[in-house]
Parts: structure tokens; sequence; C-alpha cells
């Protein structure tokens, strides 16, 4: 796994984009950068074995390189299944094709994945037994994400699911102030530097924007799921499941 030290190199003055140096490091940035992202894959493995159904759609949207859909499919062993997996990342859709294909050749799995090079929002869901959205929608702009929310929940079967895993803001300012604090420390705890750090949230700022939970879950029940929860949550950093 290649060290991620863009930021050490990188001032942060131009937006952060998901291009081939971030495809190159993503893996160990995720790790380091996001409190609990293993639990969030292992989860997303253990909710497809129990809702994919046969004959049926699921999708990663914002798959960038391919985690979810591989845990998706490790996930369920019902026949006939796809999953389709989209980013509008060329540099992130070229290095998870590797992905999955090696992934083809050593494990020879029944379920089959299409890579899209697409925007999301561009995405026809039907079919569907299972979505996730994996720290995909904070990238979207405010004024699509309802729109995006009703067209998955359009396209989800009856009991379908969809996993929706976001950073999050705190509504009171000062349990927000300690969670930045607490998601910092977490960064130098794992060996990113204080300017890294900067670098990183000034690169990020205006290009990932969070929202509450409670706005999450609201916008969920206007697109028309009817159970909502939050299943996983370290410091600032959430997985929703939403039912339809």
């Amino acid at each position: 796994m290649t060290t991620d030290r863009i930021y050490e190199i990188q001032s942060g003055e131009k937006p952060f984009r998901f291009n081939k140096d971030v495809a190159k490091v993503f893996p160990d940035m995720l790790q380091r950068s996001i409190p609990g992202y293993a639990a969030t894959i292992e989860a997303i493995g253990s909710l497809a074995a129990r809702y994919i159904r046969q004959d049926t759609n699921c999708y990663d949207l914002g798959c960038s390189l391919g985690a979810a859909t591989l845990a998706m499919r490790q996930g369920t062993r019902q026949p006939g299944c796809r999953i389709i997996a989209v980013d509008t990342a060329p540099a992130m859709i070229e290095r998870c094709r590797e992905i999955i294909a090696e992934d083809d050749r050593q494990t020879a799995p029944s379920t089959s994945v299409d890579l899209l090079e697409a925007d999301i929002r561009d995405i026809e869901i039907n079919n569907a037994s299972m979505v996730v959205l994996n720290y995909t929608l904070q990238f979207l702009a405010m004024d699509g994400r309802d729109l995006m929310m009703r067209s998955i929940c359009d396209g989800l079967n009856d009991g379908g699911l969809l996993v929706l895993s976001e950073k999050v803001v705190d509504e009171n300012d000062n349990m927000e102030q300690l969670l930045i604090d607490l998601h910092d420390e977490h960064k130098r705890r794992n060996d990113y530097s204080a300017l890294e750090i900067s670098r990183k949230r000034a690169a990020l700022e205006d290009v990932l924007i969070p929202e509450t939970v409670a706005a999450h879950r609201s916008r969920l029940a206007a697109a028309g799921f009817s159970h909502t929860a939050v299943c996983l949550r370290y410091f600032n950093f959430v997985s929703i499941i939403a039912i339809k």
C-alpha cells in the first residue's frame, strides 16, 4: 500500500480532486483519515448478506477503488445478481478496474460487476435490492441531494436497503469543535503532520459539504424511505441505513 504524502508536497490551495495522485494512495488515505472506515466496509458486507436478493441489481455510487463493491460481492451468495459500480473520476475507475479484475482471477465470483465512468446523478436505478453511497453524497451540490435520494428510493425494490456513509456536523457548536479536534488527533496519531492536516482541510473547503444526521434522516424520509437508523458512528463519521 502506497503511503499518502500528497499534502507534504501540495499546498492545499487547489480544490481536492480524485486524480491519479489520489488514486495511488487512496487506500492509505482512507485508513488514516476516516475513523472506523474498515468497520464500515465490514458492515456493508454483512448487510449485503441480509438484503441482496436473487436476480436484482446492486449499486455502488461513487465507488472509488471498489471497496464497497467487493464487500457486497463477497457478502452475497444470491444467484443472478449484478453490481453496478459508478464513479466520475477516470483515475479511480482505471484503478478500480484493475482491482476488480484481480478479484475475478483470485476468487472466480458468481456476481458480475459493471464499472461505469459516469456522474451518479445520470444513473437510472432499477430493480435494486441494495445501494451504497459510501462518503459520496457529501461531494454533491446541495441542490441535487434531494433528487438523488428520491431517484435511489424509486429504484429500490420494496424492502431494499440504502447504506449512506457521510462526514457530518453536530448541531451543537461546542460538540462540533470537540469532534473536529478528536478527528485531527486521530490523523495525528496516524502520522499526518499539522501542516498536512491544515492543507487538506483547505483543499476540501467548498468541495466536501457535510450536514447533520437530522438533515440526512429528514431527506431520507421525504424521499420515501420507511425506516432509517445510524448503524455506525465514530466521531463525526456515520453510516446510516435506510429501508424502503
